[in-house]
């Protein structure tokens, strides 16, 4: 499975954006697809997961202004984020968890400034 993420940008405090990850390879094989976020001088932490059935899962800090979605094909994954703060900037990855395998994309910077 090959990630590819796309969506990066630079938004004002109460912004959104909606970066996408598109998977490719044996996709009918993906368990979960999902987001993580590691901003400069911390841990990566997990932002928002969806699973093959539909199940979402989010961390707290973004319940309420993101939302996880896949696309019509399954082999997308997008990241609707609303009312952006400053505290959200940080490379956003996209992941896919096939079996007990785990796939990575590249990283997409998100910064929110004014």
């Amino acid at each position: 499975v090959q990630l590819q993420a796309c969506g990066e940008g630079l938004v004002q405090p109460g912004g959104s954006l909606r970066p996408s990850c598109l998977a490719s390879g044996s996709i009918f094989s993906i368990n979960y697809m999902g987001w993580y976020r590691q901003a400069p001088g911390k841990q990566r932490e997990l932002v928002a997961t969806i699973t093959s059935g539909g199940s979402r899962d989010y961390a707290d800090s973004v319940k309420g202004r993101f939302t996880v979605s896949r696309g019509n094909a399954k082999n997308t994954v997008y990241l609707q984020m609303n009312s952006l703060k400053p505290e959200d900037t940080a490379v956003y990855s996209c992941n896919a968890g096939v079996l007990t395998v785990e796939y990575w994309g590249q990283g997409t910077q998100v910064t929110v400034s004014s």
